[in-house]
């Protein structure tokens, strides 16, 4: 038993790198416990045997003077039943014959109509967490109620334990100063006969007392533990000096586990905190330079110095990747990312070809003449004007427009062969397809319009604003979704790219709202820079090839945590 203990505590360190060998160490840590192993055993100590007998007849006591109903006999436990030897001096008996109480709660009569804001604590399954009750979102009852619902009563040194839904299998111990309280059904009471209480609610923690859980599972809607099955379970008793010992060996090594937890969020936290930091350096508007390492002899390292010198240990955690992606686009769009060509036609000559196609579009009926935008001021732009590119709103550089939804009570609008893109659909990337199409009729009769391949699509309501997408396909969208067609002389991929960029501004312009959304008149608004066409081509092949980067730090990240993890189950299974 103690060269188990000695290894346990020599990999500590193992389970810091492992993504998960923290919680996997708590798990080990208590089923070594319930399996005698993590403490020594001692003769002088009252064998459990002997402690059963008490418990028997405490329990007889209890009924005798009507404190609690007889039970129905349970069956004894079959040697099939026992998964593993327990120390000399250990018993196994069934859960049932250990408690004075094991049941659930109930809802008031009149459910949440009787809850107020002061009374009697009524405990439901979102107050009962493994470290403890909670009560900063607790009910309360009357206190007439609580009286009426006695067999609902909570003692001090209960354990709670959660039978229903997502939280089954949560259990809590009830602290020794508690006053009063009451449980609802999703929540049963577990109240142990001469039993150390921690050591009883340690033993609902363990992996070995939830393997009987999946089994004793009834219910179809909500899934819950009936108590006809729960007293069934099997547990592993020791003598109560020995109980004690195993809870205060737990409390030693979960404090480590712990310490080891607070030590590896700090590491975590710095790793992001100093990545943030370099990053905002780096993308603050400043003179324009190309992302790549300095050659500069200054003492004073620079902020892409000092990504590129601490490169593997910034980017072992993927928020600092998520972090990069980002950075990348936001010194794309400031003309960061690449060098300038003075060779490329400036931005200026290509702002006015634009402007000359959109007359030619206007003029041939193909687009309507738009409110014109606002001039742009210097304070819309935050950062440096890069040599041959101009400020333009998006509104300049395409046509935009959204859709509508055909009214659902009208068969003859779907079904059709014409895409229908909602805004849940609007991915980054590429849409090459659509869940619902709707009809010719649909075009015809609604405000909708069809979007040509190559489009650009931006999600303007809900959890996907700010999403962006391509079409592949010619296709119409829902009122959720704004569509831009870019006029001649502009890369699509690059108005890819500069949305997705803007995200976070169309989050800030769009919140607010009971839900977010932006319109089209703020997204035509956006002041971007606009840089020469050749130089549009040269910033999506590098950002391209720096997210194809991003991509192997992930995988990286990814592979390198399979493997901490698999060296972490190998130690534990030698344990």
């Amino acid at each position: 038993m103690s060269e188990q203990l000695n290894i346990l505590q020599k990999h500590f360190d193992t389970a810091l790198e492992s993504p998960d060998g923290i919680k996997k160490l708590r798990e080990l840590i208590l089923t070594l416990a319930m399996q005698g192993k993590l403490v020594k055993q001692d003769p002088k100590d009252q064998p459990a045997g002997e402690l059963l007998e008490e418990i028997q007849a405490e329990k007889a006591r209890l009924i005798k003077e009507g404190k609690i109903k007889k039970q129905k006999e349970l069956p004894p436990i079959n040697p099939e039943e026992v998964p593993y030897e327990v120390p000399e001096g250990w018993v196994w008996e069934r859960l049932g014959n250990l408690v004075s109480k094991l049941g659930s709660g109930s809802t008031p009569r009149g459910g949440k109509e009787v809850y107020s804001d002061k009374g009697v604590m009524f405990f439901r399954s979102q107050n009962v967490y493994n470290d403890g009750i909670r009560t900063d979102k607790i009910s309360f009852i009357p206190p007439a109620i609580h009286e009426k619902m006695a067999n609902t009563k909570i003692l001090p040194e209960d354990i709670l334990f959660n039978i229903t839904g997502g939280s089954l299998g949560r259990s809590a111990l009830v602290p020794i100063d508690f006053k009063e309280g009451n449980i609802s059904q999703h929540v049963c009471i577990i109240r142990p006969i001469k039993i150390y209480p921690k050591f009883m609610h340690l033993s609902t923690l363990s992996r070995y007392f939830h393997k009987f859980i999946p089994a004793a599972i009834t219910g179809g809607g909500r899934e819950g533990l009936q108590k006809n099955k729960m007293e069934l379970f099997p547990i592993p008793l020791p003598p109560l000096a020995e109980q004690k010992r195993i809870v205060a060996k737990i409390d030693e090594l979960m404090a480590l586990c712990d310490k080891l937890q607070a030590q590896r969020n700090e590491r975590d936290k710095k790793i992001i905190a100093v990545h943030r930091a370099a990053i905002q350096q780096l993308i603050q508007p400043s003179p324009l330079r190309a992302f790549a390492p300095s050659r500069a002899t200054s003492p004073s390292m620079s902020p892409s110095d000092f990504l590129f010198s601490n490169f593997n240990p910034l980017y072992s955690v993927k928020e600092n990747v998520a972090e990069l992606k980002k950075a990348i686009l936001t010194l794309a769009m400031q003309g960061k990312l690449v060098k300038q060509d003075p060779e490329d036609q400036p931005a200026g000559e290509l702002l006015r070809e634009i402007r000359e196609e959109k007359e030619r579009l206007i003029k041939e009926g193909k687009i309507k003449r738009q409110k014109e935008l606002p001039p742009i001021k210097p304070e819309d732009i935050p950062y440096g004007v890069p040599v041959g590119w101009v400020p333009v709103r998006l509104g300049e550089i395409g046509f935009w427009k959204s859709g509508s939804t055909p009214s659902r009570t009208n068969q003859k609008y779907y079904g059709g062969n014409i895409p229908w893109v909602k805004s849940g659909e609007v991915k980054q990337g590429r849409i090459s397809k659509t869940e619902e199409h709707i009809t010719e009729e649909a075009l015809k009769n609604c405000t909708l319009s069809v979007n040509k391949k190559g489009s650009v699509l931006v999600a303007m309501y809900g959890a996907n604003i700010g999403e962006v997408g391509i079409l592949d396909i010619p296709a119409t969208t829902n009122q959720a979704v704004c569509a831009c067609k870019t006029y001649k002389q502009f890369d699509e991929s690059y108005l890819l790219h500069l949305i997705t960029s803007l995200k976070p501004y169309f989050l800030s312009v769009g919140a607010g709202a009971a839900q977010p959304n932006i319109s089209r008149e703020k997204i035509i608004a956006t002041p971007v820079l606009l840089p020469p066409l050749a130089e549009q081509k040269r910033i999506v092949a590098k950002i391209d090839q720096l997210m194809a980067l991003c991509e192997k730090l992930e995988n990286q990240i990814e592979q390198t945590t399979v493997k901490q993890t698999e060296l972490f189950d190998a130690v534990l299974a030698g344990v």
